[in-house]
């Protein structure tokens, strides 16, 4: 594991946990509750949203660029947001991620 992943897996421990404890103060459905409270919390989310949706058209690019499924990433990233592009992140930041054969990085771009 190198230092990038370490870094990017610190995090995503520290997101989860941090989730773990919000859905337990609050609830699965008090998240939601609270998010559309008011015209802030709506417009954080919307904007959260608005930045994963494109998070997640770079992840499908990416993914289809260097032969793996994205499917399982995007499907996290709709879950529980921010935890489907770590991982993805983690993945393909070990320097042998996979690549279609024959493809060289002149050719993926």
């Amino acid at each position: 594991m190198n230092a990038k992943q370490i870094g990017l897996s610190i995090l995503l421990a520290d997101f989860l946990g941090f989730t773990a404890y919000a859905v337990y103060a609050y609830g699965f459905v008090g998240l939601f509750e609270l998010v559309f409270a008011n015209a802030a919390t709506t417009l954080a989310m919307v904007d959260l949203t608005i930045a994963l949706t494109m998070v997640a058209v770079w992840m499908w690019q990416d993914a289809r660029n260097r032969g793996i499924s994205p499917i399982p990433y995007l499907l996290i990233t709709a879950v529980s947001g921010s935890a489907g592009p770590l991982l993805y992140l983690i993945r393909t930041s070990a320097g042998n991620a996979t690549r279609p054969i024959g493809a060289t990085a002149r050719s993926l771009a």
